[in-house]
């Protein structure tokens, strides 16, 4: 089993990929609605062109990070076949954690700097 120490290995990430993973922590999207909710919740600072979406997919995917939601069912209902829906796995939930806590830690030591001195 993975320690919170090895999931910050992986830090920091990219702001794509946080914005991707924090998309997927509500619960299962599709592709299209990752796109569409990270565009909303980065303020419009992320925006993906479907090849890089699902390049991005894919290597979360390959990573572990992410997984197909219902890949195990058995697909007799056609109308499903071609949307699939992506969901965070427990070590993209404990990384995308990790990576919460790192950012809360620089908040608050930034907190303490008069910018007027930097």
């Amino acid at each position: 089993m993975r320690t919170n120490s090895d999931s910050q290995s992986f830090l920091p990430l990219t702001e794509a990929t946080f914005f991707i993973l924090l998309s997927l922590f509500s619960g299962p999207k599709h592709g299209y609605a990752i796109m569409k909710e990270v565009a909303q919740i980065s303020d419009g600072r992320i925006t993906f062109g479907t090849g890089t979406l699902y390049g991005a997919l894919k290597r979360l995917l390959n990573q572990g990070w992410i997984a197909r939601n219902g890949e195990d069912k058995d697909n007799s209902d056609k109308s499903d076949r071609n949307r699939k829906d992506y969901i965070l796995t427990a070590l993209g939930k404990e990384i995308l954690t990790s990576e919460i806590a790192r950012m809360r830690n620089l908040v608050q030591l930034s907190v303490s700097i008069d910018p007027k001195e930097v």
